[in-house]
């Protein structure tokens, strides 16, 4: 699964058979592949704990669950709001859009909410607006953040030009707003505390309208700003990671919040026979930081994790990974946002040759995988 084009599957399912690979086209012969969940890892006994399969055994173990949705405890968005970590999420997705589409009408259009507007965020907000403009579908498209920006953290000009290509999207970006709450209709944005007090007096029949500034006032009526809920026909929340509920209990040094592992610069734990990459650890890196959890890092990092478990298997010394950012390729839509690309002369662009490059990125990881045949199959839909 080229799980960082999933996105793609929002607008149209059909691009699942590009990216979803089976994975008898792929492993060795000599492999042995188990389809189960990972429910716990006995490091004492040097054991895999598996849902529905036999316990494994292990002699050096590579922990690589990828990580799963954050809700840091926001009332009633775990219950009621849909999230993007896999390929039957991105379907789910499509199919409660197609069918809001389809209840709703000019008058009256769907109304889209997506909490978080960092990458994946971004994403499903393009891939929502195409669907939209090729369906000519009744649907409105709002991107909720808690930051300031979108992409936050990163440069300014980025997410300018991120937020440029959204608002063309007619998408309705609303930065600086928590979600502080959510129900079976709507998003509430603001704190809890705020939240608690705003049901108290709505309880008591008291019409509240906060940071709402008056901007026009006529003979009858007076003409506020924002709203402060949005009422929503589909919510999906992009909003954060945490590491997989298996990893709780594990005898692992881990982030106390987020259960993700720690890891030296060579993938190895505190557990010499326990080796973490991807979203499921925190990796050491020069700086103050831990390697990004972004697929461009995933990927490099693999290739000297699965080195250096064969080392430690033959007791040689391990090989230290260090990061190396190539860029940043964002895609709205069918457009895309490129910037500090290695080798490019031009620190942040659009245009077709970021749509280019996007494409060119994604079948690099097809071929890499697959072959050249099924990476030029996939290129128009990239």
């Amino acid at each position: 699964m080229v799980l960082h084009e999933s996105h793609r599957c929002i607008r149209d399912p059909s691009v699942q058979e590009n990216i979803a690979i089976p994975v008898h086209e792929i492993k060795q012969p000599s492999t042995e592949f188990i389809q189960d969940e990972v429910v716990g890892i006995d490091t004492d006994a040097q054991e895999v704990n598996l849902a529905d399969s036999d316990t494994v055994e292990y002699d050096y173990l590579l922990v690589g669950l990828g990580s799963q949705t954050a809700f840091f405890g926001i009332e009633g968005l775990e219950e009621y709001a849909l999230t993007l970590k896999s390929l039957d999420d991105a379907l789910d997705i499509h199919d409660k859009v197609q069918q809001a589409a389809r209840e709703a009408s000019t008058n009256d259009p769907a109304q889209v909410v997506i909490g978080g507007a960092g990458l994946s965020g971004i994403q499903t907000a393009g891939e929502v607006a195409e669907f939209r403009d090729e369906h000519n579908a009744p649907i409105d498209i709002h991107l909720v953040e808690g930051l300031d920006q979108v992409l936050p953290n990163s440069d300014p000009e980025l997410q300018g030009a991120l937020r440029k290509r959204l608002e063309a999207a007619d998408v309705n970006i609303k930065c600086g707003e928590f979600i502080g709450e959510v129900d079976e209709e709507t998003v509430y944005i603001g704190d809890e505390d705020e939240l608690a007090l705003r049901k108290r007096l709505e309880a008591a029949d008291v019409n509240i309208k906060c940071g709402e500034f008056i901007g026009e006032v006529d003979e009858e009526t007076v003409y506020i700003g924002d709203e402060d809920e949005l009422d929503y026909d589909v919510l999906v929340w992009t909003g954060g990671i945490t590491g997989r509920d298996c990893m709780q209990d594990v005898a692992l040094d881990k982030d106390e919040r987020n259960h993700r592992v720690h890891a030296e610069g060579n993938f190895r734990t505190d557990d010499e026979r326990v080796f973490a990459i991807g979203d499921s650890a925190l990796i050491d890196q020069p700086g103050d930081q831990p390697a990004p959890p972004t697929a461009q890092a995933a990927w490099q990092a693999a290739e000297v994790a699965g080195e250096n478990l064969a080392r430690a298997a033959r007791g040689q010394p391990l090989k230290t990974w260090t990061h190396k950012d190539k860029g940043t390729v964002v895609s709205v839509g069918e457009k895309a946002v490129a910037h500090d690309v290695m080798n490019m002369p031009i620190e942040t662009f659009g245009g077709m040759p970021a749509k280019l490059l996007k494409k060119a990125i994604a079948a690099r990881w097809i071929n890499d995988v697959t072959g050249v045949g099924r990476a030029a199959k996939a290129w128009p839909d990239m």
